[in-house]
């Protein structure tokens, strides 16, 4: 099981942006991960900046949004869509993206509902809950819950 360190998921994010500045071939997860970094411009000066961003620390309590966290977020979410898993996840996917009408901002709604479930894992001491996160989903979407 892959299971990167924080470090070790920074510096891939760091290393793809850098490889793509060469040139230099992708490997296909690479490839999902440069979608996502090219989607975020904002980030750009970070995955340009290894030496001053590797070990910074983003915390909440000052109002900081963890870019790497956000961007591992959207590899997560598009791992998901690629295997739907959880099942039924491609389906959802898509009713947010009508809904919302920007394939991005479907997967921002679907992080919402990913971040939500991991930390009611975390407050019960659970593991994730995936028909709590499919819920979420369905609800961003407009669905109607599931019988």
């Amino acid at each position: 099981m892959f299971n990167p360190s924080r470090d070790q998921a920074r510096q891939f994010l760091f290393e793809t942006w850098a490889k793509q500045k060469q040139a230099a071939p992708l490997t296909d997860l690479e490839k999902v991960a440069l979608a996502v970094l090219v989607r975020h411009p904002e980030y750009h000066p970070i995955v340009d900046a290894p030496e001053r961003y590797l070990e910074r620390d983003y915390l909440p309590e000052f109002g900081e949004t963890n870019p790497f966290l956000h961007m591992n977020m959207h590899l997560a979410i598009e791992e998901q869509l690629s295997i739907n898993q959880p099942h039924g996840i491609g389906e959802l996917y898509r009713s947010l993206c009508l809904q919302t009408g920007d394939e991005h901002q479907a997967q921002h709604e679907m992080m919402d509902c990913l971040a939500e479930m991991i930390w009611q894992a975390q407050r019960s001491g659970r593991g994730p809950d995936g028909e709590f996160y499919l819920a979420c989903i369905r609800r961003k979407a407009g669905l109607p819950e599931k019988a």
